[in-house]
């Protein structure tokens, strides 16, 4: 009796703290539909903050840079790995990591074939104060390749939207927009210095492929990356970037 009676109150606050969680939710929902914020980014919109520090102050983003955008915490990381010297930000999206490589690096050279990223990208390294560091380009990675110059490459290209998640053992075959390799070979080209964000799922074993498949073959170090205790993605450390090597 006495232990039926201890136990009440702790299911008492259980069932409170559930139903307050819930009510919260609800608030963040209706807030979110007040912005216009579309169901299938509301999980995102409500972590905007992680995202972009800066939010309030005037970033903008379209519906595939929700899902796409690197968390800042991580974009920080990956930028104090890349030497200070010239980044190539090869698939830019809305910036996150261009702001944080221009925030560290002497110059940052950011590209995507999609106009109107640019224009949230360049939107977005304005707020963080950044524009001057950062020559934005429209234009296809692939085309350019061969006549880019930099200390470091950064690879963050497109992993086929949210449905990543329900893949066990994802492939780097279906990198967008083309496969993992035919994007490794070809920033090859650029320095032999690369970091590469991908999903927390990726084959591991076919990102390892990707430094013994070099010639000569490359340095590779792989890091997982957290947000707040969850996992958010994997990034590889090709060349001088891995084991913190790069001085430039």
């Amino acid at each position: 009796m006495e232990s039926e009676l201890s136990n009440k109150p702790t299911r008492r606050r259980s069932k409170k703290r559930k139903l307050s969680k819930r009510r919260l939710k609800i608030k963040w929902r209706k807030r979110a539909a007040e912005k216009g914020i579309s169901p299938l980014v509301e999980k995102y919109w409500l972590q905007r903050y992680n995202l972009f520090s800066s939010y309030d102050d005037g970033i903008k983003m379209d519906e595939e840079g929700w899902f796409s955008v690197t968390p800042e915490e991580i974009a920080i990381r990956q930028a104090e790995r890349s030497g200070g010297g010239c980044v190539i930000d090869c698939f830019s999206g809305v910036g996150g990591n261009t702001i944080q490589f221009a925030k560290m690096c002497h110059h940052v050279v950011a590209i995507d074939i999609d106009p109107h990223k640019v224009e949230l990208a360049f939107n977005n390294a304005k707020i963080y104060g950044v524009e001057d560091y950062i020559d934005f380009i429209i234009g296809d990675f692939f085309q350019l390749a061969s006549s880019l110059k930099g200390d470091v490459a950064f690879l963050a290209p497109p992993w086929g939207g949210p449905s990543y998640k329900t893949i066990p053992n994802f492939s780097l075959d279906l990198l967008k927009p083309k496969d993992g390799y035919s994007i490794f070979q070809a920033t090859q080209a650029i320095t032999p210095n690369i970091i590469m964000f991908l999903p927390r799922n990726v084959d591991l074993r076919q990102v390892e492929e990707l430094s013994w498949l070099s010639s000569p073959p490359l340095n590779i170090e792989i890091e997982e990356n957290y947000v707040q205790n969850h996992l958010k993605g994997i990034t590889a450390y090709f060349g001088g970037t891995a084991f913190g090597k790069l001085n430039l």
